[in-house]
């Protein structure tokens, strides 16, 4: 029987390497498992760091949002050849592709409908194993002046305080508001908790004047909007 050769990133063509591959053709040009193996640098005994990141994004079924709710400790312990500096550079890795996501929806983004919003808080909320509420202040021409987070607490529920929420409008001199908190079950349909605070700040809204537009529960893939279901 013939033994097998194991090649390693630097047996292979200068094309094929991802580091020269991006230099060559753009970052464009690399798929998810050669940016991840750059990140990564090496692999083991048994794989180049490609193969060690193909191996990780099969493992989530190539979804890189679920590779985002990996911790440090399940990269460790699931995947030899990642030790905990590698695990904190995946990690951190995708953080920063989270907070860039973020920063581009700084420029007054306009709401027209609930899918606006899923888009606006999606990269916030979606990769959390606990709930948060945030709250978009919006202006008369319904464009984003502020996003907030107004709470976060367990994998079940989350405190609300609708007078918090309402100062904060009031502050900011928002003309309408929009209430959104996640569902880390992936369950997007709202319980009985959620229906009482949107009844409250609707009521609220209505005495200052500020009205709620929506409350939109966002879960990884799908989300549950009041106004698209005619409650507001």
């Amino acid at each position: 029987m013939e033994n097998k050769i194991k090649l390693n990133i630097k047996d292979l063509a200068e094309e094929d390497r991802p580091r020269e591959k991006m230099l060559l053709k753009g970052v464009g040009s690399l798929s998810d498992a050669e940016i991840l193996g750059i990140l990564i640098a090496s692999g083991n005994k048994d794989e180049t760091a490609v193969e060690l990141a193909q191996r990780i994004l099969y493992s989530v079924s190539n979804n890189l949002n679920t590779l985002g709710k990996l911790t440090v400790k399940d990269l460790i312990k699931n995947f030899k050849g990642i030790g905990e500096a590698k695990a904190i550079t995946i990690i951190a890795a995708l953080e920063l592709g989270r907070r860039r996501k973020l920063s581009e929806v700084e420029v007054l983004p306009k709401i027209t409908s609930s899918e606006n919003v899923y888009q606006i808080l999606h990269p916030v909320l979606a990769d959390l194993k606990y709930e948060e509420v945030w709250v978009l202040l919006l202006n008369r021409a319904n464009k984003v002046i502020k996003k907030i987070q107004v709470s976060k607490g367990g994998i079940t529920g989350t405190v609300t305080d609708s007078r918090m929420i309402m100062k904060e409008a009031i502050d900011s001199l928002a003309s309408a508001i929009i209430l959104c908190h996640n569902h880390p079950s992936g369950n997007p349909n709202p319980s009985g908790e959620d229906n009482n605070i949107t009844k409250k700040l609707k009521e609220a809204g209505q005495i200052l004047d500020i009205k709620l537009l929506d409350h939109v529960i966002i879960c990884d893939h799908s989300y549950y909007s009041y106004a698209d279901k005619g409650y507001l």
